[in-house]
């Protein structure tokens, strides 16, 4: 399966996954100059600005998430809000997609 495949089958999970736990999907695959942003859901009057990994195992998928790779998503949101005249609460999170399991991890900028 070739990459793209494969990265949108991990969306797919991973909206399949915050659906269920109760997150309303906003928007998914956003551009900017900057990079892209996955999924874009809200919960609880907060925004969630989530980063799609997925791996063979859970250490495989962080090791794509570098600190390059969260800045260029930082800079994306925020030209998102500034696009959207938005001024909300958000947190940037990942969703690590393995074979076994998905996982939310919330505030990866900290």
């Amino acid at each position: 399966m070739h990459t793209k495949a494969k990265g949108d089958l991990a969306e797919q999970k991973a909206k399949e996954y915050l659906e269920a736990q109760g997150f309303e999907i906003i928007d998914q695959n956003v551009y900017s100059r900057f990079g892209e942003i996955d999924l874009i859901t809200k919960k609880n009057n907060t925004w969630h600005f989530i980063e799609v990994k997925s791996g063979s195992s859970y250490e495989v998928a962080l090791q794509n998430l570098t600190p390059s790779k969260i800045n260029k998503i930082v800079k994306t949101i925020y030209t998102f809000l500034k696009k959207n005249s938005l001024d909300v609460e958000f947190s940037v999170d990942a969703v690590i997609v393995t074979p076994e399991e998905v996982e939310l991890i919330e505030n990866i900028t900290i």
